[in-house]
């Protein structure tokens, strides 16, 4: 008797009482775990990646009228036109940037070599789309998230190169012909170079010194030998770290991030910017100390400048300062050192004025 008014208490046994808490049969709880997925998918579609880089994130709109125009430009890497301040290099190191008329050339020359480095990327961001997916970062990129299609970005590059290319030639012939070899050599790049050791830390570093040659070749200035060894070392300085950064990203994660990092050593990259760093103190110093000197007729030519020669403290102090966030494995974008220390954006500034002191005065004598 217990046991039935159990049983009637019970509804119908276990599986009369889960029945009746369904309200609706087995199959409703497995729609709505559906629906509540569908909706995690969706909202995970247009979720920004939490590690993502500001620079590489994918757009939060990654559908609309927007997307592929917002894609593109991303691709085109406007934070990276920063490195395009080293055209004003030469007019700065020969006191002629009070001009006008250097400030014109000049600025064609940052526009023009803009146009052309955008196109660089939209071209390496095309080719690499397969190698960016296992990336842990360039993973974002619009091209490799599969925001703009490879077509468009081979197809908007081609319009950056000749406008970059015509826009030069309003400033000189000499500045055009600096950009079309700017714009070979990063090519052959993207498309052969990029996986040979030396070369490609050779190519990505001269793409700093044409800029600074550009900047002298759009104003028709003459160029130190110091000076053009001091922008090539430094560039190489630049380019050995950012390789040496990649290598502890690529140890860190496990990723194969780029095919040549497989014939370097840590020891390897470490001697080129020493070596590097070493050579680029030395010529800047021995330019330091020539800034000011004036031949002067049967007697000894004038002294150097004595804030070119105070201007080399800081410059050191500088390279140093850089090397630790080398060292730290923070070199893989130089631009986001320079804007992120600020202590090596003092030191920076206390070189500029020093140096922009030197060339005046000397340029008064």
């Amino acid at each position: 008797m217990t046991t039935s008014q159990d049983t009637q208490r019970s509804g119908a046994g276990p599986e009369g009482k889960d029945t009746q808490r369904s309200g609706a049969g087995p199959d409703e709880p497995e729609k709505a775990a559906a629906e509540e997925q569908a909706v995690e998918a969706v909202l995970e579609e247009n979720r920004e990646p939490e590690d993502a880089p500001e620079d590489t994130a994918v757009p939060v709109r990654r559908s609309g009228p927007l997307a592929m125009p917002l894609g593109l430009l991303k691709t085109m890497r406007p934070k990276q036109w920063v490195k395009n301040v080293l055209v004003f290099a030469a007019p700065f190191a020969a006191g002629r940037l009070g001009e006008g008329s250097v400030w014109v050339q000049v600025l064609i020359a940052f526009a023009a070599f803009s146009l052309a480095a955008s196109g660089v990327y939209l071209v390496n961001d095309a080719r690499d789309v397969e190698a960016d997916r296992a990336h842990p970062k360039k993973r974002f990129r619009p091209i490799a998230a599969g925001i703009v299609p490879p077509s468009v970005a081979y197809a908007t590059a081609v319009v950056l190169f000749a406008g970059s290319i015509a826009l030069s030639f309003v400033a000189s012939r000499n500045l055009a012909i600096v950009v079309i070899v700017y714009v070979v050599v990063q090519l052959a790049y993207c498309l052969w170079l990029k996986h040979e050791p030396v070369i490609d830390v050779c190519i990505v570093s001269s793409g700093f010194l044409m800029r600074a040659i550009a900047g002298g070749a759009a104003a028709s200035l003459y160029l130190s030998p110091w000076f053009l060894l001091t922008m090539a070392f430094g560039s190489l300085f630049m380019a050995a770290g950012k390789r040496y950064a990649e290598m502890r990203l690529a140890e860190q994660t496990g990723a194969k991030i780029r095919k040549s990092l497989e014939r370097y050593s840590a020891s390897y990259l470490r001697f080129v910017w020493s070596l590097s760093a070493t050579i680029v103190i030395l010529a800047y110093s021995l330019w330091a100390f020539q800034i000011g000197v004036q031949p002067v007729r049967n007697a000894l030519p004038t002294p150097p400048s004595m804030w070119a020669i105070i201007s080399v403290v800081p410059f050191v102090v500088a390279i140093l300062r850089y090397a630790v966030d080398v060292d730290g494995g923070n070199g893989g974008e130089p631009e986001e050192i320079v804007l992120k220390d600020r202590v090596l954006q003092v030191l920076g500034l206390g070189w500029a004025v020093l140096l922009f002191l030197a060339v005046t005065t000397s340029a008064i004598h």
